[in-house]
């Protein structure tokens, strides 16, 4: 089931919501530098932790404050998505993760940048997002952090490795499922034609 899209998404730029997605674009570059520098693991979860919670919150405020936009339509699934890749490269270079993993998350990316085009000729910048994706973007966004708390001392750093792998695999099965609804939908729109 998806959420559906604002009706009245406007043009303003200057939203409570859009200045919290654009500081969660800010903390990427911080995330990132933070999992490459390994005896920053604490911090680096606390930045995702943080990020994972405006993420939350600006939709929140958007629906509540009644300022939905196109940039926040466009900026909120950019910031999930670059967080999901820094950490992916970190964890990756790091040997924390395999990289086939990295591969099937890039795939999903992939095959829904193929939709684009359809998309685009139906005057839609992006589909809107369901709860199968905000479930994945979610689990994938917890997993991944864990899996660095993994050398924490014993019991947590063992707990927080099986608690980072059970969401990382479950978010990544969510992620490609949401894909494949959002490559239906697109689909569905080029039928109409």
């Amino acid at each position: 089931m998806s959420q559906p899209e604002p009706e009245e998404a406007s043009d303003r730029i200057l939203t409570i919501p859009n200045v919290i997605s654009f500081a969660r674009l800010l903390g990427v570059p911080l995330f990132l530098w933070l999992v490459l520098v390994p005896e920053a693991d604490v911090w680096a979860f606390v930045v995702l932790a943080i990020a994972g919670a405006t993420d939350w919150i600006d939709g929140a405020l958007a629906r509540a404050l009644n300022q939905r936009s196109r940039l926040g339509i466009m900026l909120d699934p950019l910031a999930d998505r670059l967080y999901i890749a820094a950490t992916l490269v970190g964890l990756a270079l790091r040997s924390l993760i395999p990289w086939w993993l990295v591969g099937v998350l890039v795939a999903r990316e992939l095959m829904l940048l193929a939709i684009l085009p359809v998309l685009r000729r139906h005057g839609r910048l992006a589909l809107p997002v369901t709860y199968v994706g905000k479930a994945a973007t979610w689990s994938l966004l917890w997993g991944f952090p864990l899996l660095l708390l993994g050398g924490l001392a014993e019991p947590w750093g063992t707990i927080a490795i099986a608690c980072g792998w059970a969401f990382a695999l479950w978010g990544t099965g969510l992620y490609w499922w949401a894909g494949i609804r959002y490559v239906q939908q697109a689909l569905a729109l080029r039928e109409r034609v």
